[in-house]
């Protein structure tokens, strides 16, 4: 079967009548994407009113994220919906980044990425996005090409980007732009796919099958019968890449040819600078984007790769940044993806609120 295994996306179901506020607003937070959706969050609870956020080192991505943007910009998606969620229960959350200092350009150390200190406050306003939580999901499937994302929905997504120091863009219906945006997506996804040790890691984080998901509950999920089976025979063999002109590499690239092109439009988060804050709130105002794409019927993709800053990819780095109009190193794209409507998808795994609490 293709569907996810129950246990795997049982958070997806919601807290329900959880008594503990903190872990209400958490089982929100867990939710949020995150890049391979590699969940590496880490919470410490032991202080009363206050959740502590860490990165779980454990799960880095040193090959193609060397220097931990998008993990940043992955705490950042957590912690806004821990920021709805806390609104919604009538509590502000005040947030504390890197209180004990951000950390360096290269690496990411054990400090903590956020303190959030919760507390009653009757003039919180609830956010509509709250509600689209559960419903978001990241649809890496083919789009209706010959659907345009209407106005309405840009709107909505520009005023849910809206934060210092980042601009939000996007492609209109007809851009002349768009075979560009496409080219630079396939050169950036191809380069991935013949480069080994980007490939082994994302082999490492590939569960393949009903049992993998089951036990692991992140990741990237294969349910494809097929490799399901090549699997169990001992056929697929995660440990080495598959060359370059192996009939999985081309099958790999085929596919992704195909959703780019059925692809009507692109949308861009760029920033003045590259800091540790400003990635965190790039991640942020991504999350919020998403949602509002997702109140409005409309599906969406990162495309990451040509933002990597692994030495394969330095290329398509240059080329969507000079599209974007956002030179290096004054500024940096922190997002790009594609956006349209297609059929809808289920949720990725998540590995439930317990798997992230730091314990004593």
């Amino acid at each position: 079967s293709a569907a996810l295994p129950p246990e795997a996306v049982a958070a997806w179901q919601g807290p329900g009548a959880e008594p503990d506020l903190r872990r209400w607003i958490l089982a929100h937070a867990i939710l949020a994407p995150h890049s391979h959706n590699l969940q590496s969050w880490l919470v410490d609870l032991r202080t009363p009113d206050e959740i502590l956020l860490r990165c779980d080192r454990e799960r880095l991505l040193p090959e193609t994220d060397p220097f931990g943007r998008q993990i940043m910009m992955s705490h950042g998606t957590f912690i806004e919906l821990l920021d709805l969620a806390a609104r919604e229960r009538g509590q502000r959350a005040g947030i504390t980044l890197f209180p004990e200092g951000p950390f360096g350009p290269e690496r990411i150390d054990d400090r903590p990425v956020a303190r959030i200190r919760l507390q009653a406050d009757a003039a919180v306003a609830r956010d509509p996005l709250f509600a689209q939580i559960l419903r978001r999901h990241t649809n890496r499937s083919v789009y209706d090409a010959r659907r345009p994302v209407p106005d309405a929905a840009w709107q909505a997504m520009a005023a849910a980007a809206a934060r210092d120091g980042l601009q939000f863009g996007h492609t209109a219906a007809g851009d002349a732009q768009l075979p560009r945006h496409r080219r630079i997506a396939a050169n950036a996804w191809n380069i991935e796919m013949v480069t080994p040790r980007a490939m082994l890691e994302t082999f490492k984080v590939l569960r393949v099958g009903a049992a993998e998901i089951a036990r692991h509950r992140d990741g990237l999920s294969l349910t494809d019968p097929l490799v399901v089976a090549m699997t169990r025979l001992g056929l697929f063999d995660r440990s080495q890449a598959p060359a370059p002109d192996s009939m999985a590499t081309r099958q790999q690239i085929a596919g992704f040819a195909e959703q780019i092109e059925s692809t009507p439009a692109f949308l861009w988060l760029t920033s003045q600078g590259n800091e540790r804050r400003t990635q965190v709130e790039a991640g942020r105002a991504y999350a919020r984007v998403q949602l509002a794409a997702t109140a409005h019927g409309v599906a969406m993709q990162p495309l990451q790769q040509a933002l990597q800053e692994y030495p394969e990819q330095a290329g398509p780095y240059a080329d969507i940044h000079t599209l974007l109009q956002a030179p290096r190193p004054s500024h940096t794209v922190q997002m790009w993806a594609r956006v349209g409507f297609a059929e809808a998808v289920g949720p990725a795994p998540r590995r439930g609120l317990d798997a992230h609490l730091v314990r004593a």
